[in-house]
Parts: structure tokens; sequence; C-alpha cells
């Protein structure tokens, strides 16, 4: 029996793709929708993205220049290393990736004095870590916004947990497969006697402190272009495919008109399905609530914008607020950003693993979250 010729698995999934997404769609609104949703993407999101990693970039420069890199290495070692098996420096990161999105890490993480302290393992496990904070500043003000303040902070536990979850596991398929990773340096040491260019620079006394400064900020600042433009395919691919199978149609005649992030609602069609599960696993009242996670999964802006319609509906609580927070934080349309991240660090062959140990992540930090919140209601139940 002859083998199957090499091109037609490939024509067999690219013809039931774009069948079953013209087939609810239209054929010419689905190609209007891919053009206009990737356009807008690159406009909108690749920009701003591009505009943060040039300001974490600078950021991290001026870190590594005048020693903050170093003080971090030395404080939150005794920590970071028990918990997540990496060097105290990854706080930086994580401090990054909290104040703005998962992209911010690729600026820190190309630093070489930042990656001078990571061995090839635990630098690919960083995006696990440093992703699992993301955006987490917005998402905690968003739901103290809305009325929610002890919430988010089980939220936070939640996501920590989560953290320490994706990361050792990625980690641990990292090395599986890649046993030699456990040694090598990602900037390989230098032999005795030389010098090391990726040490804290020395103050030069014919320069100011002004000319210190600003050169480490237009140093920086450069690096994150170069950043900011290896980011455009992972974003534009996979966040438009993301997000067609995840929106719906016109918000107010449900039809297709072509637009930007119209799509078939496949992905909240198959988790509404499985609503029984996720009722127990976090304490959804409602199917609906399922919404979140998985927009989330492609964006957790979006994302935030279904709890106003969901409180206006009286479907949400405050169990379900600290498992979005956490949920939300871990996720945070990692389907799109990890696979950005991690090609533009050069680990684009351990994108599938990276994808699964942060789902699993998101998944046990919402479980524990909602356990923990019932917990402790309880327990002040009990007390009062």
């Amino acid at each position: 029996m002859n083998k199957i010729p090499r091109g037609i698995p490939c024509l067999i999934v690219i013809v039931c793709l774009f069948g079953y997404l013209s087939s609810v769609m239209g054929f010419t609104n689905m190609l209007n929708t891919i053009m206009r949703t990737a356009h807008d993407l690159l406009l909108n999101t690749v920009f701003y993205l591009m505009a943060m990693c040039v300001l974490t970039a600078a950021l991290s420069r001026v870190f590594s220049v005048f020693g903050v890199v170093d003080l971090l290495q030395k404080m939150l070692k005794p920590v970071l290393r028990p918990l997540f098996n990496l060097p105290g420096v990854s706080s930086a990161g994580a401090l990054m990736t909290f104040l703005s999105d998962k992209p911010a890490i690729i600026s820190v993480a190309k630093n070489p004095q930042f990656a001078r302290y990571f061995k090839r393992y635990q630098h690919i496990s960083l995006v696990n870590f440093a992703g699992s904070y993301a955006m987490g500043l917005l998402v905690i003000i968003f739901m103290m916004g809305h009325g929610f303040f002890t919430e988010p902070l089980y939220g936070l536990v939640g996501a920590i947990i989560g953290s320490i979850i994706a990361t050792r596991m990625m980690q641990h398929l990292v090395l599986k497969e890649c046993p030699g990773y456990k040694d090598e340096d990602v900037i390989p040491t230098l032999e005795r006697g030389e010098k090391t260019p990726y040490e804290t620079v020395p103050e030069d006394p014919h320069q100011t402190l002004f000319v210190r400064v600003l050169d480490a900020l237009l140093d920086g600042g450069k690096s994150g272009v170069e950043v900011g433009l290896a980011i455009i395919p992972g974003v534009l691919i996979i966040s438009t495919l993301v997000m067609m199978f995840t929106f719906s149609g016109d918000p107010e005649t449900g039809t297709y008109t072509g637009a930007a992030y119209q799509g078939t609602e496949l992905l909240p069609y198959l988790a509404g399905k499985a609503g029984f599960i996720f009722q127990w696993l976090f304490g959804f009242k409602a199917s609906e609530l399922v919404a979140f996670p998985i927009t989330a999964l492609g964006t957790v802006g979006a994302a935030l914008g279904l709890i106003p319609e969901m409180m206006s509906k009286g479907i949400i609580d405050s169990n379900a607020i600290a498992v979005f927070t956490a949920m939300g934080m871990c996720w945070s349309g990692f389907l799109s950003a990890d696979a950005a991240t991690l090609d533009s660090l050069g680990y684009r062959h351990f994108i599938s693993r990276s994808f699964t140990c942060t789902f699993i992540g998101g998944i046990i930090a919402g479980i524990i979250t909602h356990w923990l919140y019932t917990l402790v209601t309880y327990l002040i139940q009990i007390i009062s």
C-alpha cells in the first residue's frame, strides 16, 4: 500500500479549518474578518506591545547598569530558588509582566546581564514563571473598581501557586528532552582571566549621571524595538485564529459582516457542554461564567470586558471574581503570547510544552483559589 503523499494531510487540515469557518461565517465574511482582525491587531496590539517592549527593555537596561539586577539576585535567591528553582533576578521579569503583559519578559530575558544568572532550562521556564503574573495589576485594579476588594487577593495567591506548578513542570519537560540543558549556561562562562562584558557597568569619572542614564535608556530601547518586530508573526497568526474560534458575530444582530474580531464561538460552546465540571472545580454557579477563562486564552483584556455584562445578569459572585483573577493572570492570552515570546527567545521547539504547562497551571490556580476562598469563608462564618 502506497504512502499518502506528503501534502495531502496538510491540505485536509486547511480545507477542514477554513471550510468550517466559511460554512458558519460565509466565505467572503471569513476572509474579510481574517484580514481586518490581523490589521487591527497590528495597529492596536502589536505596536502597543512594541512600545511596551521598548519601555521595559530601557528600564531593564537601567537596572543592569546600576546594579539593581545583582541586588535582586542576592535578596530574592533564598525565596525563588526553593519555590521555583530560579535565580533571584527572575523577580524582575515577574514585576515587568505584572505591570504590563507577557511580552514584557522578552526584553528582560534577552538582556545578557539578566540572562547570565540562568541555566538553559531555567531560562526557557522563565516564560511560564513570569507569564503567570501577566497584566496582574490591570486585572486586580479592574476587579477592585467593580467593588471586589479582597477577592483579587485570593486570586493572586492562586496565581502564585499556578506559577510554581507551570514553572516546575516546564523545567521537568525540558530536562527530560534535553538533559544537557541542566548545566548549560545561557551566557557561556568565560575562562579564568577574561573580562566579561556582562558585569555592571562601572562609573566613568568623565561621564555625568545624566549621560549614563540616557545611554542606558537608549541602548535598552533600541533592543526593545527589535523584540517588538520579532513578535509580530506570532501575535497576528495565533491571535487571529484563537479569536475566530472564541468570539461571535455582530453583537447587536448576531450576523456576520466581515468585521474584525468576529468568530464562531466554538471554544465557549465546547466549554459550555462541560459546565458541570467547571462548577465542581471552580464553583461556577452559571455555565456562562466559563466564557471568562475561555476568552482569557486569547486575551485577558477581552475577558475582563465580559464582567460588567455578567454582573448585570446577576450570575457572578465573589468566588467567581477570585477564580477569574487567578486564571486571568495565569493564562492571559497564552495561546498567542507564549508562542510569540518563545519564538523571539529562540525556543520555538518548546511552544507546545509551554502551552501544556501554562494550561495546567491555570487550571490548578483556579481550583486552589476556589477551595481557598471556600475554606476561608467557612472559617470566617464559624468565628463570627
